[in-house]
């Protein structure tokens, strides 16, 4: 029996269905949470073999002891998750430790750090955003000074998860408002490139090939999310374009993806082109129960198939559009929740997010599929509707 730690098994709640899927396919879970196990839920603390509280996940000392723990208990550790980008770099750290297969310390750069995903994209002929890590202003400026002072940029975390302290810049005097106000962390700024953001995402095997994928497009992008407080929706694509498909899998071998969900984001312009814009190697947020729903598949348990038993081939077809569709509760919709869901059979989910997330993907979501793509922006339409 493999013994596999899952670190913050309760949070996203849906992640409770990684767990149960690891146990159905024979696994012995090994929990490692900051939540106390009486307020685990029933199905979690049922799919779970044991549960090792730590005072704060930051704590490292904490997460070896428990790791200490659980070797000396049942054996060597054979896999160690968490499916988050926040805990990616303490995932490797605590593999290398244990000498547990999959990414270490040394992976991290290329997959954390945007300066780095740039020269990845560069090797297999893909252009990218010209950007430089800038630490001070006149380092900003002498960028900017490269492209010929091309307003707007882009400026973000090199190492960072989502949209936040991004910021978008106009003119000389915003440049130097963002460096009274960033964080004092390493920073890149980058051209702005015009396009809707589509993605490429899925799971790939041992030797980085692509067992399950699908394509998604973004109503606005993140950071046009955040920083706008927009409503947002992104939804799955029947038809995926070859060209993106081809420039997915060819990321996938670059970066060395392996045993492990993606989520690749891209530009798409308005001539086609396809632009890099970052990768990530965790399940795309909101993500899992569109796969399930466009496809009619359980994704928690084909990853768990792969992670236990090395099973790598999967039969599956795009039947549906499937679409996460978010509100926020400062705004007056025309529509209440009751009319929505007695309305429109076309709605199979709904859920609340915790308020972390909610900036970027609303405080409350809908899940829609239907084969139609116009049925589904007139859905769309009715869900996001204002006073």
């Amino acid at each position: 029996m493999k013994n596999i730690v899952y670190i913050s098994p309760n949070f996203p709640d849906d992640f409770k269905y990684f767990v149960k899927s690891l146990k159905n396919q024979g696994a012995r879970v090994l929990g490692i949470g900051d939540e106390a196990y009486e307020n685990l839920s029933p199905e979690l603390k049922e799919s779970l073999t044991e549960y090792y509280k730590v005072s704060a996940l930051q704590n490292y000392d904490e997460l070896t002891s428990a790791c200490h723990y659980f070797e000396n208990r049942y054996g060597h550790i054979d896999s160690l998750d968490s499916n988050s980008e926040y805990w990616l770099v303490t995932e490797a750290h605590l593999r290398e430790d244990f000498n547990i297969d999959g990414l270490k310390p040394a992976d991290m750069p290329k997959i954390k750090n945007k300066s780095e995903m740039k020269k990845v994209y560069r090797s297999i002929g893909l252009r990218v955003a010209e950007g430089a890590v800038a630490h001070t202003l006149d380092e900003a400026k002498k960028f900017l000074e490269s492209i010929e002072w091309r307003f707007p940029v882009i400026a973000k975390p090199d190492s960072g998860v989502g949209a936040s302290d991004t910021f978008k810049i106009h003119s000389m005097e915003e440049l130097e408002e963002v460096f009274q106000i960033k964080p004092d962390i390493p920073y890149i700024f980058e051209e702005f490139i015009e396009g809707q953001i589509v993605t490429f995402d899925g799971i790939a095997d041992d030797h980085s090939n692509v067992i399950l994928f699908g394509c998604h497009v973004d109503s606005d992008g993140l950071m046009n999310t955040v920083n706008d407080n927009l409503d947002s929706y992104f939804h799955s694509l029947r038809d995926v374009p070859v060209e993106l498909e081809r420039i997915g899998r060819a990321c996938i071998k670059a970066f060395e993806v392996k045993r492990r969900f993606f989520h690749l984001e891209f530009f798409l312009t308005k001539t086609g082109e396809i632009v890099p814009l970052e990768v990530n190697i965790r399940p795309p947020g909101g993500g899992l129960e569109l796969f399930n729903y466009a496809h009619d598949i359980d994704i928690f348990e084909i990853w768990a198939n792969m992670i236990v038993n090395g099973e790598y081939h999967v039969d599956y077809e795009r039947k549906y559009y499937a679409c996460h569709v978010g509100r926020k509760w400062c705004y007056h919709y025309e529509h209440s929740h009751d009319q929505l869901v007695s309305e429109i059979p076309e709605i199979v989910s709904h859920g609340i997010y915790p308020e972390v997330f909610a900036s970027a993907m609303g405080n409350e979501y809908y899940i829609v599929r239907t084969p139609s793509k116009e049925r589904l922006y007139e859905i769309i339409g009715a869900i996001q509707a204002k006073h």
